[in-house]
Protein backbone atom coordinates (compact mmCIF):
# COMPACT_ATOMS: atom_id res chain seq x y z
CA UNK A 1 0.00 0.00 0.00
CA UNK A 2 2.80 2.41 0.87
CA UNK A 3 4.47 1.88 -2.49
CA UNK A 4 1.18 2.49 -4.31
CA UNK A 5 0.58 5.73 -2.44
CA UNK A 6 4.14 6.79 -3.10
CA UNK A 7 3.71 6.11 -6.81
CA UNK A 8 0.45 8.06 -6.90
CA UNK A 9 2.06 11.01 -5.15
CA UNK A 10 4.95 10.93 -7.58
CA UNK A 11 2.71 10.94 -10.65
CA UNK A 12 0.39 13.67 -9.32
CA UNK A 13 3.01 16.30 -9.96
CA UNK A 14 4.84 16.88 -13.23
CA UNK A 15 7.79 19.22 -13.56
CA UNK A 16 7.72 21.76 -16.34
CA UNK A 17 10.34 24.07 -17.83
CA UNK A 18 9.33 26.94 -20.13
CA UNK A 19 11.82 29.00 -22.11
CA UNK A 20 10.73 32.34 -23.58
CA UNK A 21 12.05 35.53 -25.08
CA UNK A 22 11.05 38.89 -23.62
CA UNK A 23 11.51 42.42 -24.88
CA UNK A 24 10.59 45.99 -24.01
CA UNK A 25 10.56 48.32 -27.03
CA UNK A 26 9.72 52.01 -26.71
CA UNK A 27 10.31 55.08 -28.86
CA UNK A 28 11.44 58.59 -28.01
CA UNK A 29 11.37 59.37 -24.30
CA UNK A 30 9.74 55.99 -23.66
CA UNK A 31 12.88 54.19 -24.88
CA UNK A 32 14.40 54.51 -21.40
CA UNK A 33 13.35 50.93 -20.58
CA UNK A 34 14.24 49.22 -23.86
CA UNK A 35 15.65 45.77 -23.22
CA UNK A 36 15.62 42.26 -24.60
CA UNK A 37 16.66 38.81 -23.50
CA UNK A 38 15.53 35.32 -22.63
CA UNK A 39 14.36 33.45 -19.56
CA UNK A 40 13.88 29.87 -18.44
CA UNK A 41 11.32 29.05 -15.75
CA UNK A 42 11.25 25.64 -14.07
CA UNK A 43 8.30 24.66 -11.86
CA UNK A 44 8.26 21.65 -9.56
CA UNK A 45 5.30 21.48 -7.21
CA UNK A 46 5.48 24.49 -4.88
CA UNK A 47 8.91 25.60 -6.11
CA UNK A 48 10.05 27.59 -9.12
CA UNK A 49 13.26 28.95 -10.53
CA UNK A 50 13.57 31.55 -13.27
CA UNK A 51 16.93 32.19 -14.92
CA UNK A 52 17.06 35.29 -17.09
CA UNK A 53 19.57 37.37 -19.01
CA UNK A 54 18.18 40.78 -19.92
CA UNK A 55 20.25 43.42 -21.72
CA UNK A 56 19.49 47.13 -21.94
CA UNK A 57 19.62 48.54 -25.47
CA UNK A 58 20.80 51.91 -24.20
CA UNK A 59 24.51 51.67 -23.36
CA UNK A 60 24.24 54.50 -20.84
CA UNK A 61 21.24 53.05 -19.02
CA UNK A 62 22.77 49.61 -19.27
CA UNK A 63 25.92 50.90 -17.57
CA UNK A 64 23.92 52.52 -14.76
CA UNK A 65 21.85 49.36 -14.28
CA UNK A 66 24.69 46.91 -14.70
CA UNK A 67 24.18 45.43 -11.25
CA UNK A 68 20.45 44.99 -11.75
CA UNK A 69 20.59 43.30 -15.16
CA UNK A 70 22.59 40.52 -16.77
CA UNK A 71 22.45 36.86 -15.73
CA UNK A 72 20.21 36.47 -12.71
CA UNK A 73 17.93 33.92 -11.10
CA UNK A 74 14.90 33.98 -8.86
CA UNK A 75 13.99 31.01 -6.67
CA UNK A 76 10.49 30.94 -5.20
CA UNK A 77 9.77 28.52 -2.34
CA UNK A 78 6.06 28.76 -1.56
CA UNK A 79 6.24 26.21 1.25
CA UNK A 80 8.98 28.20 3.01
CA UNK A 81 7.48 31.62 2.22
CA UNK A 82 10.80 32.76 0.74
CA UNK A 83 12.14 34.24 -2.48
CA UNK A 84 15.82 34.27 -3.37
CA UNK A 85 17.29 36.67 -5.95
CA UNK A 86 20.65 35.55 -7.32
CA UNK A 87 23.19 37.82 -9.02
CA UNK A 88 25.13 35.27 -11.06
CA UNK A 89 28.02 37.59 -11.98
CA UNK A 90 28.70 38.80 -8.44
CA UNK A 91 27.78 35.47 -6.80
CA UNK A 92 25.51 37.24 -4.33
CA UNK A 93 21.94 36.62 -3.27
CA UNK A 94 19.18 38.28 -1.28
CA UNK A 95 16.46 36.58 0.73
CA UNK A 96 12.96 38.06 0.88
CA UNK A 97 9.76 36.86 2.54
CA UNK A 98 6.39 37.30 0.87
CA UNK A 99 5.39 39.74 3.61
CA UNK A 100 8.43 41.90 2.86
CA UNK A 101 7.72 41.71 -0.88
CA UNK A 102 4.11 42.79 -0.38
CA UNK A 103 5.31 45.77 1.65
CA UNK A 104 7.84 46.70 -1.05
CA UNK A 105 5.22 46.50 -3.78
CA UNK A 106 2.81 48.66 -1.78
CA UNK A 107 5.54 51.23 -1.21
CA UNK A 108 6.36 51.30 -4.93
CA UNK A 109 2.67 51.68 -5.77
CA UNK A 110 2.32 54.58 -3.34
CA UNK A 111 5.37 56.28 -4.86
CA UNK A 112 4.06 55.87 -8.40
CA UNK A 113 0.69 57.34 -7.40
CA UNK A 114 2.29 60.27 -5.57
CA UNK A 115 2.10 63.55 -7.45
CA UNK A 116 5.56 64.37 -6.15
CA UNK A 117 7.19 61.34 -7.76
CA UNK A 118 8.06 62.21 -11.37
CA UNK A 119 11.04 59.94 -11.83
CA UNK A 120 9.35 57.47 -14.18
CA UNK A 121 8.73 58.89 -17.67
CA UNK A 122 5.05 58.97 -18.56
CA UNK A 123 3.23 59.32 -21.85
CA UNK A 124 0.80 61.73 -20.19
CA UNK A 125 1.18 64.46 -17.59
CA UNK A 126 -1.61 63.06 -15.46
CA UNK A 127 -1.69 66.10 -13.17
CA UNK A 128 -3.30 68.01 -16.05
CA UNK A 129 -5.80 65.25 -16.90
CA UNK A 130 -9.51 64.97 -16.35
CA UNK A 131 -9.98 61.28 -17.06
CA UNK A 132 -13.13 60.44 -19.02
CA UNK A 133 -14.74 56.94 -18.88
CA UNK A 134 -12.62 54.08 -20.21
CA UNK A 135 -13.82 51.66 -22.90
CA UNK A 136 -12.71 48.10 -23.60
CA UNK A 137 -13.16 45.77 -26.56
CA UNK A 138 -12.29 42.08 -27.04
CA UNK A 139 -11.62 40.83 -30.58
CA UNK A 140 -11.22 37.23 -31.71
CA UNK A 141 -9.92 37.55 -35.25
CA UNK A 142 -9.92 33.84 -36.04
CA UNK A 143 -6.22 34.02 -36.98
CA UNK A 144 -4.19 30.91 -36.25
CA UNK A 145 -0.45 30.30 -35.90
CA UNK A 146 1.94 27.87 -34.23
CA UNK A 147 4.48 28.76 -31.54
CA UNK A 148 6.93 26.25 -30.02
CA UNK A 149 4.88 23.47 -31.59
CA UNK A 150 1.56 24.60 -30.11
CA UNK A 151 -1.43 25.68 -32.20
CA UNK A 152 -2.71 29.04 -31.07
CA UNK A 153 -5.47 31.54 -31.85
CA UNK A 154 -5.34 35.30 -31.57
CA UNK A 155 -7.28 37.33 -29.00
CA UNK A 156 -6.90 41.11 -28.71
CA UNK A 157 -8.08 43.24 -25.79
CA UNK A 158 -8.11 47.00 -26.47
CA UNK A 159 -8.82 49.54 -23.72
CA UNK A 160 -8.92 53.28 -24.31
CA UNK A 161 -9.45 56.24 -21.96
CA UNK A 162 -9.57 59.92 -23.00
CA UNK A 163 -7.57 62.48 -21.04
CA UNK A 164 -8.94 66.02 -21.23
CA UNK A 165 -6.55 68.89 -20.53
CA UNK A 166 -7.85 70.89 -17.54
CA UNK A 167 -6.64 74.16 -19.04
CA UNK A 168 -7.24 73.92 -22.80
CA UNK A 169 -9.97 71.28 -23.01
CA UNK A 170 -7.89 69.37 -25.58
CA UNK A 171 -8.38 65.62 -25.55
CA UNK A 172 -5.94 62.76 -26.15
CA UNK A 173 -6.72 59.15 -25.41
CA UNK A 174 -4.43 56.61 -23.78
CA UNK A 175 -4.72 53.12 -25.24
CA UNK A 176 -3.48 49.79 -23.91
CA UNK A 177 -3.65 46.81 -26.25
CA UNK A 178 -3.14 43.24 -25.05
CA UNK A 179 -2.43 40.96 -28.00
CA UNK A 180 -2.36 37.26 -27.10
CA UNK A 181 -1.95 34.03 -28.99
CA UNK A 182 -3.47 31.38 -26.74
CA UNK A 183 -3.22 27.61 -27.04
CA UNK A 184 -5.87 25.18 -25.82
CA UNK A 185 -3.41 22.31 -26.44
CA UNK A 186 -0.98 23.46 -23.78
CA UNK A 187 -1.71 20.60 -21.37
CA UNK A 188 1.29 21.49 -19.20
CA UNK A 189 -0.40 24.79 -18.29
CA UNK A 190 -2.23 23.09 -15.41
CA UNK A 191 1.02 22.78 -13.46
CA UNK A 192 2.01 26.37 -14.24
CA UNK A 193 -1.49 27.63 -13.40
CA UNK A 194 -1.52 25.72 -10.10
CA UNK A 195 1.79 27.24 -9.06
CA UNK A 196 0.96 30.80 -10.12
CA UNK A 197 -2.46 30.59 -8.45
CA UNK A 198 -0.73 29.78 -5.15
CA UNK A 199 1.90 32.45 -5.84
CA UNK A 200 -0.77 35.06 -6.57
CA UNK A 201 -2.65 34.11 -3.42
CA UNK A 202 0.42 34.80 -1.30
CA UNK A 203 0.96 38.12 -3.04
CA UNK A 204 -2.69 39.16 -3.02
CA UNK A 205 -2.63 39.45 -6.82
CA UNK A 206 -4.70 38.18 -9.72
CA UNK A 207 -3.47 35.00 -11.39
CA UNK A 208 -1.27 35.48 -14.46
CA UNK A 209 -0.46 32.69 -16.90
CA UNK A 210 2.38 34.69 -18.38
CA UNK A 211 3.95 36.09 -15.26
CA UNK A 212 7.15 37.29 -16.89
CA UNK A 213 5.57 39.68 -19.38
CA UNK A 214 2.64 40.63 -17.13
CA UNK A 215 4.90 41.74 -14.29
CA UNK A 216 6.94 43.96 -16.61
CA UNK A 217 3.78 45.35 -18.18
CA UNK A 218 2.26 46.08 -14.79
CA UNK A 219 5.41 47.86 -13.62
CA UNK A 220 5.34 50.11 -16.70
CA UNK A 221 1.64 50.59 -17.39
CA UNK A 222 -0.34 50.20 -14.14
CA UNK A 223 0.02 53.95 -13.54
CA UNK A 224 -2.69 54.32 -16.21
CA UNK A 225 -5.30 52.81 -13.91
CA UNK A 226 -8.30 53.12 -16.20
CA UNK A 227 -6.98 51.14 -19.15
CA UNK A 228 -4.85 48.77 -17.04
CA UNK A 229 -7.83 47.79 -14.86
CA UNK A 230 -9.99 47.08 -17.90
CA UNK A 231 -7.33 44.97 -19.63
CA UNK A 232 -6.43 43.07 -16.44
CA UNK A 233 -10.10 42.22 -15.88
CA UNK A 234 -10.54 40.88 -19.42
CA UNK A 235 -7.34 38.83 -19.15
CA UNK A 236 -9.11 36.58 -16.67
CA UNK A 237 -11.73 35.55 -19.23
CA UNK A 238 -9.29 34.68 -22.02
CA UNK A 239 -9.16 30.90 -22.45
CA UNK A 240 -5.99 28.91 -23.11
CA UNK A 241 -2.32 29.43 -22.32
CA UNK A 242 -0.66 32.55 -23.85
CA UNK A 243 2.26 31.24 -25.91
CA UNK A 244 2.83 34.75 -27.31
CA UNK A 245 1.77 37.99 -25.61
CA UNK A 246 2.31 41.70 -25.99
CA UNK A 247 1.13 44.81 -24.19
CA UNK A 248 1.28 48.01 -26.25
CA UNK A 249 0.78 51.50 -24.82
CA UNK A 250 -0.43 54.12 -27.27
CA UNK A 251 -1.41 57.79 -27.29
CA UNK A 252 -3.48 59.87 -29.69
CA UNK A 253 -6.99 59.47 -31.00
CA UNK A 254 -8.99 61.45 -33.57
CA UNK A 255 -9.60 64.29 -31.08
CA UNK A 256 -5.94 64.63 -30.05
CA UNK A 257 -5.68 68.29 -31.06
CA UNK A 258 -6.79 71.76 -30.05
CA UNK A 259 -7.19 75.16 -31.73
CA UNK A 260 -3.53 76.08 -31.19
CA UNK A 261 -2.37 72.80 -32.68
CA UNK A 262 -4.58 73.25 -35.76
CA UNK A 263 -3.01 76.66 -36.44
CA UNK A 264 0.44 75.15 -36.01
CA UNK A 265 -0.32 72.22 -38.31
CA UNK A 266 -1.59 74.46 -41.13
CA UNK A 267 1.77 76.26 -41.15
CA UNK A 268 3.76 73.04 -41.36
CA UNK A 269 5.07 71.67 -44.62
CA UNK A 270 3.41 68.65 -46.18
CA UNK A 271 6.38 66.37 -45.42
CA UNK A 272 6.50 67.14 -41.69
CA UNK A 273 6.14 64.38 -39.13
CA UNK A 274 2.62 63.69 -37.80
CA UNK A 275 1.88 65.21 -34.42
CA UNK A 276 -0.94 64.92 -31.90
CA UNK A 277 -0.97 68.71 -31.71
CA UNK A 278 -0.60 71.20 -28.90
CA UNK A 279 -1.79 68.64 -26.38
CA UNK A 280 1.59 66.97 -26.85
CA UNK A 281 3.05 69.87 -24.92
CA UNK A 282 0.15 70.60 -22.59
CA UNK A 283 -0.85 67.05 -21.65
CA UNK A 284 1.60 64.57 -23.10
CA UNK A 285 4.62 66.39 -21.69
CA UNK A 286 8.04 66.22 -23.30
CA UNK A 287 7.53 63.35 -25.70
CA UNK A 288 10.93 63.95 -27.27
CA UNK A 289 10.31 62.73 -30.79
CA UNK A 290 7.78 60.03 -29.95
CA UNK A 291 5.93 60.78 -33.14
CA UNK A 292 8.97 60.81 -35.37
CA UNK A 293 10.11 57.84 -37.39
CA UNK A 294 11.14 54.96 -35.20
CA UNK A 295 14.82 54.10 -35.21
CA UNK A 296 16.09 51.12 -37.15
CA UNK A 297 15.90 47.91 -35.14
CA UNK A 298 17.27 45.56 -37.78
CA UNK A 299 20.01 44.41 -35.43
CA UNK A 300 17.57 43.57 -32.62
CA UNK A 301 17.33 39.84 -31.82
CA UNK A 302 14.30 38.20 -33.36
CA UNK A 303 12.22 35.62 -31.54
CA UNK A 304 13.28 32.10 -32.60
CA UNK A 305 10.94 30.37 -35.05
CA UNK A 306 8.52 33.29 -34.99
CA UNK A 307 5.83 32.84 -37.65
CA UNK A 308 4.87 35.81 -39.79
CA UNK A 309 1.82 37.41 -38.19
CA UNK A 310 0.10 40.74 -38.72
CA UNK A 311 1.29 43.51 -36.37
CA UNK A 312 -0.87 44.74 -33.51
CA UNK A 313 -3.54 47.16 -34.71
CA UNK A 314 -3.79 50.34 -32.66
CA UNK A 315 -7.06 52.29 -32.36
CA UNK A 316 -7.55 54.94 -35.12
CA UNK A 317 -5.27 57.92 -34.64
CA UNK A 318 -3.20 56.30 -31.87
CA UNK A 319 0.58 55.98 -32.03
CA UNK A 320 2.33 53.05 -30.31
CA UNK A 321 4.80 54.32 -27.70
CA UNK A 322 5.97 51.17 -25.93
CA UNK A 323 5.47 47.42 -26.28
CA UNK A 324 6.29 44.67 -23.78
CA UNK A 325 6.27 41.27 -25.44
CA UNK A 326 7.00 37.64 -24.63
CA UNK A 327 7.00 34.41 -26.63
CA UNK A 328 7.35 30.79 -25.59
CA UNK A 329 10.32 29.20 -27.33
CA UNK A 330 10.34 25.68 -25.87
CA UNK A 331 8.63 23.52 -23.26
CA UNK A 332 10.04 20.52 -21.42
CA UNK A 333 8.48 18.11 -18.93
CA UNK A 334 11.76 16.52 -17.84
CA UNK A 335 12.40 16.20 -14.11
CA UNK A 336 14.05 19.23 -12.53
CA UNK A 337 16.87 18.59 -10.06
CA UNK A 338 16.17 19.61 -6.45
CA UNK A 339 19.53 21.44 -6.52
CA UNK A 340 18.00 23.99 -8.90
CA UNK A 341 15.90 25.34 -6.04
CA UNK A 342 18.77 25.94 -3.64
CA UNK A 343 21.26 28.79 -3.48
CA UNK A 344 24.54 27.60 -5.05
CA UNK A 345 27.52 27.03 -2.78
CA UNK A 346 29.89 29.98 -2.63
CA UNK A 347 27.18 32.64 -3.04
CA UNK A 348 27.33 35.39 -0.41
CA UNK A 349 24.17 36.66 1.21
CA UNK A 350 23.55 40.37 0.75
CA UNK A 351 21.26 42.08 3.23
CA UNK A 352 18.42 44.04 1.69
CA UNK A 353 18.05 47.68 2.66
CA UNK A 354 14.76 48.74 4.22
CA UNK A 355 13.53 52.30 4.14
Amino acid sequence: MGSILGFAAGTARADITIERTTSVDGVGAMAFANMSGSSKTSISGDKSRTDSDMKMQSKIIGFLARNALGPSAEIVLLDQDKIYHLNMNKKEYTETTFEQLREQMQKMSDQMNSSEDKKQPSAVDQSKCVWLPAKVDVTKSGEKAQFAGYDAQRVTVTATQPCQDKETGAICEVALVLDQWTSADFAESSEARKFYTAYASKMGLDISNSQDVSEKAKALFSQYKGVWTEVAAKMQSVKGYPVKSSFTLGLGGPQCKDSNSQQTQTSQTDNSSPSPGGIAGAVAGKLGGLFQKKKDTADAPAAPSAPAVAPVAMPPGDVALMTVSSQVVSVSTNDVSADAFTVPAGFKKKETKTQ
